[in-house]
């Protein structure tokens, strides 16, 4: 038997057994170590406003359409940072180039249960690199997605950029956007993450309980405005006050998972007089610009390399490790406390 973490409804979560399965031809099994709970993606599921819940994702015309929902309740097993060992790889595939062997940790994406059954060229070249921590393999994906989000900003030694949004995500923005040589301001709502923000090379930071944000910015950089916000907390009015505080001419990378209808952003305000390019970064693909070069593999592999270098910091971020016997209690603290939680990570 496996276990698999299930959302049975709203803020509903269950601890589902189900029969071991056998191992088909092209595959690996893959005994989960430590899976990483998404506080963006996977809250929307877990709280019932996933798009997906209510219409269904027209990959061809790459549309949604009304009527019946892509997903739906049980939500069996999501999750996209796990972290595991090898325990078996279907015999046909043994000694192929790249692939890992038995008794190999490896990194990817099956969700949140005790075993994988992973197609194999999801898993070349996915061993954990040499030295680096089996829990620093969990943040693969949500490094890659930061990433994403710096390579669409198009950042240039020396310029201001406006993060906002101090989660996980965020605090691997402004560190790979200090890496790349911007100057960082750093925005929440909780003073802690701000904090943090500053240990992750943050200049400035700025707190939007207290407001005039954009304002701030602004004095910050001789009354220009920054050459690039980055929002990606997933709220409309944070959105907005991105698009307040760019220069005119500026960009506005969206990064987070917008739910429902636009509630506090206004278009014809700053961002059309300001004349602000506004572009969205979502983990599906990289800039188009970059896509001769660039893929989400080689995010995700370079983000992994910048941790086994020192150079990115992921252990410290984790806040909790959870059994998943508990799982339940973990969506709760990040749904209703998260000023007490960043990353918490599932171990199986």
């Amino acid at each position: 038997m496996e276990s698999v973490v299930q959302f049975t409804g709203p803020r509903r979560v269950e601890i589902a057994r189900q029969e071991r399965q056998s191992l088909p031809g092209g595959h690996l099994r893959v005994r989960t170590r430590y899976s990483g709970i998404s506080a963006g993606t996977e809250l929307t599921a877990y709280r019932g406003t996933n798009a997906y819940l209510t219409r269904s994702w027209d990959a061809e015309a790459r549309l949604f359409r009304d009527g019946a929902p892509g997903i739906d309740y049980p939500v069996v097993g999501w999750g996209y940072s796990e972290v595991g060992e090898v325990t078996e790889i279907s015999p046909e595939l043994v000694g192929t180039p790249g692939l890992p062997a038995v008794g190999d940790l490896v990194w990817g994406i099956w969700g949140h249960r005790s075993e994988g059954i992973v197609p194999a060229e999801r898993l070349v070249g996915h061993a954990l690199p040499a030295g680096l921590d089996a829990l620093a393999g969990s943040f693969a994906r949500v490094g890659a997605i930061a990433h994403n989000a710096v390579l669409a900003a198009d950042l240039h030694l020396g310029e201001d950029v406006a993060v906002f949004g101090q989660g996980v995500i965020g605090l691997l923005t402004t560190r790979l956007a200090h890496l790349s040589g911007a100057r960082v301001t750093a925005v929440d709502t909780l003073d802690g993450r701000l904090e943090t923000a500053r240990k992750h090379g943050a200049e400035t930071t700025l707190n939007a309980r207290a407001g005039g944000v954009a304002e701030r910015v602004r004095e910050t950089t001789g009354g220009l405005g920054a050459d690039v916000a980055i929002e990606i907390s997933g709220a409309y009015p944070a959105l907005h006050e991105a698009l307040r505080s760019v220069a005119a001419g500026g960009r506005v990378v969206a990064s987070g998972f917008y739910q429902g209808d636009g509630a506090g952003l206004r278009l014809g305000d700053e961002f059309h007089h300001n004349r602000v390019q506004l572009v969205c970064s979502q983990i599906g693909g990289v800039p188009p610009q970059l896509s001769g070069r660039w893929t989400v593999e080689r995010l995700q592999r370079t983000f992994l390399r910048l941790v086994a270098e020192g150079k990115v910091d992921v252990q410290s971020l984790v806040s909790h490790v959870v059994s998943v016997a508990d799982a339940a209690d973990a969506y709760v603290l990040l749904d209703e406390r998260p000023e007490d939680a960043l990353q918490i990570v599932l171990e199986f």
